[in-house]
């Protein structure tokens, strides 16, 4: 192995989170729709010359945590490395070949200098619509994935620098937002070109050699970091569990996500067994999502700056039953995969309080709220309108939630409103924070967030796959749940206001027509008035459990 410092190691780790951090740029500067540009709906990372995760930017943990999930079941069952060359881009949105659900579509690129493959660089971007029985592709009656969009099984969207056009055409073909995807797909490309040259850069002025031996030393250091953060929590088994209000068509019916961790020595696991089995309707998750959140809970609880990488995950394994919400078999549709990819977070994060007490913050909202009109326009064009929000995030033992705050799992940005108010045919009534929506405790759970459009085109259809309108986010330590999300529409012709379900699907509105979002506060902590953690310690001790 080549010659390494400290100070060297140092260097190429910064170079190497800067090529995915310029790679993130680009979609950023580039990308067309609402969705990319300014919800931030896209991520990028490096990796190594045989596909282990070296460096990412700072973007959304559910995709960075996957996308080597997705780069290894590629190279394992589909496209081998040994066929990987110069000027290829391999393209996936399967679900079940590694992917997340079909809006994600994964590109990676292999990196060659000199003839020798040095890295990989990866991006995801959340497509504005790719097909299906809804608007922005999250069809909450959908049953089986073939209902849910445009599938692409791993292939090579360019082959020695030429690009496949059918593909590219069968895509746009599919969209409702042909124009927009066309111009995101571009951006995402660019960005593959964009990180491949950086890397080359690094790699002509540490040559090949050195390069390789620095990636790994990168991936063990995390690895030995993230080993000394469990060896310091206690041996044991934990459990603990939370549910999923429901799948959208069995609105009865919760669905139970289980935990069981097990911390011994310097590694954990994580046991899923016990959730419930999978759902007709599109909660479902892949093992690949599974194991990205089970990740990013087990960072999230731990509340370390650990550079995120390979080495971060060799300490954690995932158990997940094949046939459960958690592990789904095809074709179940997965379309709104987060709602349970939340939940396991939410969960894990349980799970590591009652290991860890006093250091792990409650429940934050625990959802990413999707929803989406399609807008039929005077002229006959028809538009996509779709958004994402947050609410308010879990007490911390030390301070308040934070208020109205994208974290964890999905991290996006928000959408300013006069943006989509100039490029889309609706307009705002309402954005602001609801008063007294965080959980009550010694700290207090973050509020969450109302928002409010009316349709000022002549019709309209709407979807939504939200969360938490009946179990909500859980508090710690005597603290009180925080508030329920709530979703309304008040006709225009009537002033009738229709209390709507978390999950709705073709719901035809008119001109005027107001939609109104309320979303979850975060959980509370300790026990309302109480002032010290021994006071928390003695109530545990005690059997009082909350969540």
């Amino acid at each position: 192995m080549a010659e390494l410092d400290p100070i060297q190691v140092e260097i190429i780790r910064n170079a190497l989170v800067a090529a995915a951090e310029e790679m993130s740029v680009t979609i950023w500067r580039t990308s067309r729709s609402s969705v990319v540009r300014d919800i931030l709906d896209y991520s990028t990372c490096v990796f190594d010359a045989a596909g282990g995760a070296v460096a990412q930017s700072t973007a959304i943990p559910i995709h960075l945590n996957s996308m080597p999930s997705c780069l290894r079941e590629i190279l394992t069952n589909h496209i081998p490395l040994e066929n990987w060359h110069e000027g290829d881009i391999i393209i996936c949105n399967d679900p079940y070949a590694g992917g997340q659900h079909l809006p994600d579509i994964q590109t990676f690129k292999p990196v060659f200098l000199d003839g020798e493959r040095i890295a990989i660089a990866g991006v995801l971007v959340h497509h504005l619509d790719v097909g299906g029985g809804a608007a922005g592709s999250y069809d909450p009656n959908a049953t089986e994935i073939y209902q849910e969009g445009f599938r692409i099984p791993p292939l090579k969207i360019a082959e020695a620098g030429k690009r496949n056009e059918a593909v590219v055409k069968l895509l746009l073909r599919n969209s409702r937002e042909p124009v927009n995807v066309a111009g995101d797909f571009a951006s995402q490309l660019a960005a593959l070109d964009t990180g491949a040259a950086n890397l080359q850069r690094v790699g002509r002025r540490y040559g090949p050699a050195l390069l390789k031996a620095a990636m790994a030393r990168i991936q063990d250091q995390s690895e030995a970091a993230m080993r000394a953060m469990i060896a310091a929590i206690p041996d044991g088994v934990y459990d603990f569990h939370d549910f999923v209000d429901d799948d959208g068509i069995d609105r009865d019916t919760p669905l139970k996500i289980n935990v069981r961790l097990t911390v011994h020595g310097e590694a954990v696991s994580i046991d899923l067994d016990g959730s419930s089995p999978q759902a007709k309707g599109p909660v479902n998750c892949t093992l690949a999502m599974s194991l990205s959140a089970v990740v990013c809970g087990v960072m999230m609880a731990l509340g370390t700056d650990i550079p995120a990488n390979a080495g971060c995950y060799r300490p954690i394994t995932v158990a997940a039953p094949e046939g459960t919400v958690v592990n789904a078999r095809s074709p179940a549709p997965v379309a709104n995969r987060m709602a349970t990819g939340h939940r396991i977070v939410t969960t894990v994060m349980g799970a590591f309080d009652q290991a860890m007490p006093g250091t792990v913050p409650a429940a934050y909202y625990g959802v990413s709220y999707a929803y989406a009109m399609n807008c039929f326009n005077a002229d006959g064009s028809r538009q996509v309108y779709f958004d994402l929000e947050c609410g308010g995030w879990g007490a911390h033992p030390e301070e308040d939630g934070a208020n109205g705050f994208s974290c964890g799992l999905h991290n996006v940005s928000n959408a300013p409103v006069e943006m989509l108010e100039n490029t889309l045919p609706i307009q705002f009534q309402e954005y602001g924070l609801v008063p007294d929506s965080g959980g009550k405790g010694r700290t207090r759970g973050g509020l969450g967030l109302t928002r409010a459009f009316r349709l000022e085109a002549p019709a309209g259809v709407f979807a939504a796959n939200l969360e938490r309108f009946k179990y909500r986010p859980y508090g710690l330590a005597g603290g009180e749940p925080g508030q329920p999300g709530r979703l309304t529409l008040t006709r225009a012709a009537t002033g009738h206001v229709e209390e709507l379900p978390s999950k709705v699907a073709r719901l035809e509105v008119s001109k005027g027509d107001v939609v109104r979002l309320q979303t979850a506060g975060g959980g509370g902590y300790g026990p309302p008035g109480a002032r010290d953690l021994e006071a928390i310690a003695r109530d545990r001790s005690e059997g009082y459990v909350t969540g």
